[in-house]
């Protein structure tokens, strides 16, 4: 099946059954994105979305000194929507504006396809993590460390306000508004054991060998279970956290009115009685 999905600057692999493998492949340039990447990034997710065969993702970076360090500025900077305009030809603040604009809702769309996902996925922040590594996990439902991560949102020091989804994310994803703007301010790195202390990483391991390890654990995990209740679970889950209570009752009674009817319900209830493991049909 990894033959299907070959993108430019990612691995993607198949470890385990039901379990999807996804790997930012840059590391002589620590895993920076370029516009190609985050491009292929969405296909990817888009695909594993729908893919019958794939119930849990994890997210890692290759080589051990970076999940990623953000965006590759020197790139950004010689394209054609953020770089030099041509000799001569004075740029007209307006249509500038209606260019970047365009150019920053796309990438943010590329990100959001990793929070669209139907299958959970899991991050495993290692080495550096700056800037577009906070936008991107923070699309992610799960989040694991090593203790080496290294950890920034890094945009006011060249100059801008994040722009990809973090300073939407960071603040339903961590309950510390203080903690969340000062970080965002100053743009310093904080570590690992500070990431799980605000809750931003669930868990922190000795080394990316370890941590990858304990993703890869959970997402088998995850695949075992009903893919009809684990899709069903982060789509309320999502749909919950930027509206009221109310709101989320309402949508889980509605979504929970034809889900419910599933065989898996059976399934499951069946092999509690009878002490066996349910297999549930592919989505």
């Amino acid at each position: 099946m990894a033959e299907e999905y070959k993108y430019e600057f990612f691995n993607v692999t198949f470890p385990a059954e039901y379990v999807a493998h996804v790997e930012i492949n840059r590391p002589e340039k620590l895993n920076a994105f370029k516009e190609i990447m985050w491009l292929n990034l969405s296909k990817i997710f888009r695909r594993l979305s729908h893919d019958p065969n794939v119930r849990a993702v994890v997210l890692t970076g290759a080589g051990p000194r970076a999940f990623t360090a953000g965006l590759d500025v020197q790139a950004a900077s010689e394209g054609s929507t953020l770089g030099p305009a041509a000799a001569g030809t004075p740029r007209d603040v307006a249509r500038s504006a209606v260019g970047i604009r365009r150019h920053v809702l796309e990438f943010q769309d590329c990100i959001t396809d990793v929070e669209k996902c139907e299958k959970p996925v899991i991050a495993v922040l290692h080495g550096v993590a700056f800037g577009l590594a906070l936008d991107m996990s923070l699309a992610c439902d799960i989040r694991l460390s090593t203790r080496d991560a290294r950890i920034s949102i890094k945009e006011v020091d060249i100059g801008i306000a994040a722009d990809i989804g973090t300073l939407s994310r960071l603040p339903h994803a961590v309950g510390n508004a203080s903690w969340v703007k000062e970080v965002c301010l100053t743009a310093r790195i904080f570590g690992a054991e500070e990431a799980q202390q605000v809750g931003l990483v669930s868990g922190v391991y000795k080394d990316k060998e370890e941590a990858v390890a304990r993703g890869l654990d959970i997402a088998k995990l995850i695949a075992t279970k009903s893919p009809v209740a684990t899709m069903g679970t982060k789509e309320i889950l999502n749909y919950s956290r930027d509206r009221t209570v109310s709101d989320g009752l309402q949508y889980t009674a509605i979504w929970n009115s034809s889900m419910i009817q599933t065989q898996d319900v059976k399934d499951a209830m069946l092999s509690g009685l009878q002490k066996t493991k349910p297999k549930f049909a592919k989505l």
